[in-house]
C-alpha cells in the first residue's frame, strides 16, 4: 500500500509542476517590482481550468503525503 502512495504521490506531483509552469506569469518579474499597468480581470476559459486544477492537484498531493506519514 505504502509504495501505491509513492507512486501517486510522484505522479501527482509531475502533474502539479507541468500545472504550474503552464500558467501564464504577465509581463515577467517586471510586474513584481510594481512595474505593470495591468487592471484586474478574472479568470476564464481554460486559464480558469487550469487554475482550479493546481488548487485541487495541490490539495491532493498534500492528503497523499499526510497518508503515508500516517500508514508508517
Amino acid at each position: 500500500m505504502r509504495n501505491l502512495l509513492l507512486w501517486v504521490q510522484i505522479a501527482v506531483s509531475v502533474l502539479l509542476v507541468a500545472a504550474i509552469l503552464l500558467q501564464q506569469k504577465g509581463v515577467g518579474l517586471g510586474s513584481a517590482f510594481g512595474g505593470s499597468g495591468q487592471i484586474y480581470r478574472s479568470k476564464r476559459g481554460l486559464e480558469k481550468t487550469l487554475f482550479i486544477s493546481t488548487i485541487v492537484l495541490a490539495v491532493l498531493f498534500t492528503l497523499v503525503a499526510i497518508l503515508i506519514l500516517i500508514i508508517k
